[in-house]
């Protein structure tokens, strides 16, 4: 594979590589290994640094903080349950340096599968530092079933014996099966769920009298199957449209195929999944105490990412509570306890007082805090387009094509607004970058609610790939009868929300632990 990337100087017009001597990893349909191509024929688009530059400059937010870019349709707790799926499937590390010089060597260390690894690690055997004792075994020396839970610090007058923290190491950082989910406060509370979620089923498994042996792996069998639904019906048809899942399993995947192996689609690394970045808040409310209004801190997105060692320093020296000096201990203080509430429908209607969060529309405008990436970390909307060069990933319009969708995006559509001048410019609204083009067909097509036809299908198709390919899966054991068996608001299905209130953690601060 060769380095040159063939991004030459000039006047920035979208162009065709002249060489695919870098392309050429197998086909996605060959059982790549991790990482492969849906569209393998496809030319790749090559832009320029400039244009690219000038593009991602006109997709800044102008307005982060008015409530007509809010999408009221998705709370704003998806974005990180998204983020948090997003580390399950892909752990590419492989620095945007190394992947300028070589932009096809990716290596994804994680399986692309939906099965909670980077919850289980590699259970209880090989991860022992994510289990809590086994007090039913051997006298307490073996781990498991249950996963370890951390403990946060009082501050203020929120005492109690509140377990509302990763688990953490004497330095702060979080014992955990992926270091990411730690990066920023939502992420990680949403992988605390997600422990509690399993230790929760392990209590029910036991008290049901299942053998202490066997709690470990029914346990993550439940938990991973009605995950797994919970992803495919719950996040990604709210983001596609209703149906859209069972479509799929009735018709079959069109474009994300494989023999045997699930790999990871770099058109949905580099592009489709990006998806998310145009939905982060630059301010949350985050509980009574963090919240925009009278009397409250606002939580910004600056400092839902400080607050670990992971994005900003270890957690003590941000001072959680920025009256409060900083904290001596590397933990969460009780303040910082997220209310479910404020991201997720929990409850039929909030409280006078408790904001449900909505994210922000799907569409090309990312909030001004990402394009100003703590660490000289630079634009994240330029790293995403830059990427998708680096990758080779195609026009939007090839790929549409390739689809055979009926109606795709018209240049007249792409122009329009301020980042669409921009487009047009440089010709972009012709020869359009594939995240780019996901994102302004949601806007045009989706009306910012939701994904439009190429984004949608991309994206139903390889999560219902992941999860049929994976051999433990529901899908694989049981096919598409099967329904989740736990507690839920309407019986047979499942969702995030289902999941909070099964935990029975909705606001810890507050007192509210069950609905």
């Amino acid at each position: 594979m060769g380095t040159d990337v063939n991004v030459h100087p000039g006047h920035g017009k979208a162009g065709r590589q002249p060489t695919r001597q870098f392309l050429d990893t197998l086909s996605g349909h060959d059982d790549p290994g991790m990482f492969g191509r849906m569209f393998p024929t496809l030319e790749p688009l090559a832009v320029d640094d400039g244009p690219l530059r000038e593009l991602a400059d006109a997709m800044k937010d102008p307005a982060p903080g008015d409530a007509a870019g809010n999408n009221l349709n998705v709370p704003a707790g998806f974005t990180y349950l998204g983020q948090f799926v997003d580390h399950d499937i892909t752990l590419d590390l492989t620095s945007f340096g190394e992947k300028e010089a070589d932009p096809t060597a990716v290596t994804n260390f994680r399986t692309p599968a939906l099965d909670l690894d980077s919850v289980y690690g590699l259970g209880p055997d090989g991860s022992r530092h994510l289990y809590a004792r086994n007090s039913a075994s051997d006298s307490g020396k073996t781990p498991g079933p249950k996963l370890l839970i951390g403990k946060t610090v009082n501050v203020d007058d929120i005492t109690g014996d509140h377990r509302n923290d990763l688990p953490r190491n004497p330095e702060g950082f979080a014992l955990i099966g992926d270091h990411r989910n730690d990066e920023n406060l939502v992420v990680a509370q949403t992988h605390l769920a997600m422990l509690k979620f399993h230790n929760k089923v392990c209590d029910q498994l036991a008290a049901s009298g299942k053998p202490a042996g066997e709690i470990f792996e029914e346990a993550r069998r439940i938990v991973t199957w009605h995950y797994q639904w919970m992803v495919l019906h719950d996040f990604v048809e709210r983001i596609t449209e209703k149906g859209l899942v069972a479509k799929i399993l009735e018709q079959g995947r069109r474009f994300y195929r494989f023999k045997k192996i699930p790999y990871m689609p770099v058109e949905f690394s580099g592009a489709v999944y990006r998806l998310g970045h145009s939905m982060v808040r630059q301010v949350y409310s985050h509980n009574r105490i963090f919240t925009p209004g009278p009397g409250g801190i606002p939580a910004t997105l600056d400092l839902l990412f400080r607050f670990t060692g992971l994005s900003g320093g270890i957690i003590g020296d941000l001072a959680p509570n920025p009256i409060q000096p900083p904290l001596p201990l590397p933990v969460l203080s009780s303040n910082w306890i997220i209310d479910w509430r404020r991201y997720f429908q929990v409850l039929p209607s909030n409280p006078a007082g408790v904001t449900l969060n909505p994210s922000r529309k799907i569409d090309p405008f990312i909030v001004p805090q990402l394009h100003t990436l703590p660490g000289d970390g630079g634009s994240l909307p330029f790293r995403n387009l830059k990427r998708g060069v680096l990758l080779g990933l195609p026009s939007g319009q090839d790929v549409a094509k390739a689809m055979k969708i009926k109606n795709p995006l018209t240049p007249e559509e792409i122009s329009k607004g301020s980042d669409g001048a921009v487009a047009k410019k440089h010709g972009l609204h012709q020869n359009t970058p594939l995240w780019y083009y996901i994102l302004k067909e949601a806007e045009q097509r989706g009306s910012g609610e939701r994904l439009g036809p190429v984004g949608a299908t991309l994206l139903a198709e390889v999560f219902v790939g992941l999860v049929h390919g994976d051999h433990q899966s529901y899908l694989w054991l049981k096919g598409k009868t099967w329904k989740p068996t736990l507690p839920s608001q309407v019986p047979g299905e499942f969702t995030m929300a289902d999941l909070l209130r099964f935990v029975g953690d909705i606001s810890p601060i507050d007192g509210i632990s069950t609905v």
